[in-house]
């Protein structure tokens, strides 16, 4: 991967800015709390902005609020920005929500393969209640790996070769439709059973195993608030320091020099343009199940 020079890099933080903004005020107007998490957060903590050399933002929303997002969007949300999250009909290889620009074009090497909406995004992330007991949060994990496997349709490559191998068996036990969604509506439905309000811990459920591990005192993120970014603010969790510090450990350190630059994630991106001049050269060989 190629990095970005300056000039891109600073473009695609101001379209990346303006969709969040975007985002946060719907959820704003239709009551959803929502708040950054990871660079984001970092990054309007240490920076007051983005981290120079990052590319984009996510954001956590507790479970109910997530769900409830789904519906609000498709209703009422400017169709310009496209939401998605796997469904029956729709598989992305990602396990959790997604807001897109049509107008834009950001098409990730993963899913180049998938005629879907290949626009700037940001990434979102359901927080869910953490059980007491170890058997039942080890349960819990084996679920959210289960629903990982199932809505990605990815075999992991990071996490050794018997991981590799059990994923492929899976899937190919799986591979019947019926079969896989009776497994990912009761792996989702496992996984995310504990609310939060009788839980004392959260935990992030879909951002990898590496980060479902995390536990949070779930009073971190009871509500948002508002820190300078950039040229505007933008919402973190009230307790974003504790939730950083059992994240990312001493956040506020900068990382080594050689890693403080940006990666292209993209097979190609035109901030001027919609993704769809490129159907069918940058992407779309294969078909997604679905669409947004």
């Amino acid at each position: 991967m190629e990095a970005y020079s300056p000039q891109e890099l600073g473009r695609l933080q101001e379209v990346t800015l303006k969709l969040a903004e975007y985002f946060v005020d719907f959820c704003r107007q239709h009551g959803l709390l929502c708040y950054f998490c990871g660079g984001g957060c970092i990054g309007a903590v240490r920076h007051q902005g983005f981290i120079p050399w990052d590319d984009d933002l996510d954001f956590f929303m507790p479970r109910r609020d997530y769900d409830r997002l789904w519906a609000l969007w498709k209703k009422h949300a400017d169709q310009r920005f496209a939401i998605s999250r796997p469904v029956k009909h729709y598989l992305d290889h990602n396990q959790y929500t997604t807001v897109r620009d049509r107008e834009t074009t950001m098409i990730k090497p993963y899913q180049a393969d998938l005629d879907i909406v290949h626009g700037v995004g940001l990434d979102i992330f359901p927080l869910d209640g953490l059980p007491d007991s170890r058997i039942k949060r080890l349960m819990q994990m084996g679920w959210a790996c289960l629903h990982s496997l199932l809505t990605t349709g990815q075999i992991p490559r990071r996490h050794g070769r018997a991981a590799a191998v059990g994923s492929g068996l899976i899937l190919k036990i799986c591979s019947p439709k019926w079969l896989r969604m009776g497994l990912w509506r009761r792996a989702e439905k496992e996984m995310s059973k504990y609310s939060i309000e009788n839980c004392r811990y959260i935990t992030e459920l879909c951002a990898g195993p590496g980060y479902m591990r995390n536990r949070y005192p779930k009073e971190l993120f009871a509500s948002a608030v508002w820190m300078a970014f950039e040229d505007t603010k933008m919402p973190v969790p009230a307790g974003y320091d504790a939730y950083l510090r059992i994240a990312f450990g001493n956040y506020m350190e900068l990382p080594p020099e050689e890693k403080r630059v940006a990666q292209h994630e993209a097979v190609k991106v035109d901030l001027d343009h919609s993704y769809r001049r490129y159907r069918g050269t940058y992407y779309g060989a294969g078909k997604a199940e679905g669409g947004t």
